[in-house]
């Protein structure tokens, strides 16, 4: 039977069409080429198996299909990607879901907590750290008959001349000779009260009498004889503990902290904090404590600070002339230490009180709250806030420096009651 349309045979196909071809499929569907849809194919060698040949009427058969299956050749209809309905399609289990939005009050919360945390930990472990460094050796309760206690807060500020601890460069460079043990250099009341600080210079020519005292090495008593001589020789002769009864016995003001310092500790201090301004009055050069310093306002290294606040010979008031030079420093000082910039920067912060701290002698009462008290107080005498002064004199006797009785008085009142200090002093 001839299933060829009418007028049409086997000769007529020509020989285009190879063997085998003969099908129900219709010649246009059995020769279409595959339909791909999306981007074009890449060139043949891209990755893509090179397409069967038409040439030869293979076309797509089963063994072509199959082949073409075992290439790993797939246009996506087989696993559905087309449409998307496959393993790699939007719906598909690969396919990550959409991102949640962040939880900012969790965070907020946790970045405040962990803060407060790093902030606790360092406080806690800063205190006990300079705690630590406080060098507790006075013990004023070796100090006997004692004034009643005051208003307010009392400290008595040494400045001693001790070279502990100094090499001889240091001692050179500085400008401090070789002695040996140690005397005060400078004294000073600091008053903390609700009416004002007062800070008032005691120098160290001040003529008083030794007391009766007891021995803070020995324990002996010693009985006062009336001796008269000048304040700096007290420390010389029994320490700390003698001056605070001296100076007690002397105002009829009781001390309630001690706190001195070292040539060498004064000086880290300055060269930690970064040197300190100051608005030097004249210019001053004394060979013997190594000053050399031109009027005006200039910041003051270690060295130079030392040696501004021991200058006595080249002024021409002497020991009064240097007790306030010296109030001004210490002043400065303090409210450069202070200052934002010192105590919000670790990088100086640390320095500073690892300086401070080190070369610091105090009373075993005193802590660490008493010690910043102090350093505030004089920072507000040197903000206008409070009042420095000499202690009240009245003249002199031969070398020594003799109080005025009646000012000296009338303060140490204003003092223990905490009132507004009105007595002035040279």
């Amino acid at each position: 039977m001839n299933d060829w349309p009418e007028g049409w045979s086997d000769d007529n196909r020509g020989s285009r069409y190879g063997r085998g071809s003969a099908s129900a499929q219709p010649e246009g569907a059995r020769v279409m080429r595959q339909v791909r849809r999306g981007p074009a194919a890449p060139p043949h060698g891209a990755g893509v198996p090179q397409q069967p040949s038409y040439v030869d009427g293979q076309g797509y058969g089963d063994g072509d299909y199959t082949n073409a299956r075992n290439t790993g050749y797939d246009s996506g209809y087989n696993t559905g990607q087309v449409y998307g309905g496959g393993p790699g399609g939007p719906q598909g289990p690969g396919t990550r879901g959409p991102r949640p939005a962040p939880d900012w009050r969790r965070r907020i919360k946790w970045t405040a907590i962990t803060v407060v945390t790093v902030l606790v930990v360092t406080t806690v472990g800063t205190y006990f750290w300079a705690d630590s460094k406080l060098q507790r050796e006075v013990d004023l309760s070796k100090v006997i008959d004692r004034p009643d206690e005051g208003e307010g807060t009392t400290y008595l500020i040494v400045g001693s001349d001790s070279r502990e601890g100094m090499s001889a460069q240091e001692k050179k460079e500085l400008h401090t000779g070789s002695a040996e043990g140690k005397r005060t250099d400078s004294m000073m009341i600091l008053h903390t009260g609700s009416n004002g600080d007062t800070l008032i210079s005691l120098p160290r020519d001040s003529d008083v009498e030794i007391p009766s005292f007891v021995g803070s090495e020995s324990g002996k008593r010693y009985e006062g004889t009336g001796r008269h001589t000048k304040l700096n020789a007290a420390y010389a002769e029994d320490g700390p503990e003698l001056l605070v009864r001296t100076v007690e016995f002397n105002t009829g003001l009781r001390i309630d902290h001690y706190v001195e310092i070292g040539f060498a500790g004064f000086a880290n201090i300055v060269d930690a904090v970064g040197g300190v301004e100051m608005d030097i009055p004249q210019d001053i050069k004394d060979t013997k404590s190594g000053a050399d310093l031109k009027k005006g306002k200039q910041t003051l290294n270690g060295e130079e600070a030392l040696a501004f606040v021991r200058t006595r010979y080249a002024l021409a008031g002497s020991d009064l002339d240097r007790t306030k030079n010296q109030q001004k420093f210490l002043a400065a000082l303090a409210n450069q230490v202070a200052t934002p910039g010192t105590v919000l920067n670790p990088f100086k912060l640390y320095p500073t009180m690892g300086a401070g701290l080190d070369s610091l002698i105090v009373d075993k009462d005193m802590g660490l709250y008493d010690l910043a008290k102090m350093f505030f107080a004089m920072k507000g005498v040197n903000s206008g806030d409070g009042k420095s002064m000499n202690m009240p004199i009245s003249g002199s006797s031969g070398s020594n420096l003799v109080w005025d009785k009646a000012k000296v008085k009338q303060l140490v009142d204003q003092l223990k009651n905490d009132e507004k200090v009105t007595v002035s002093g040279d």
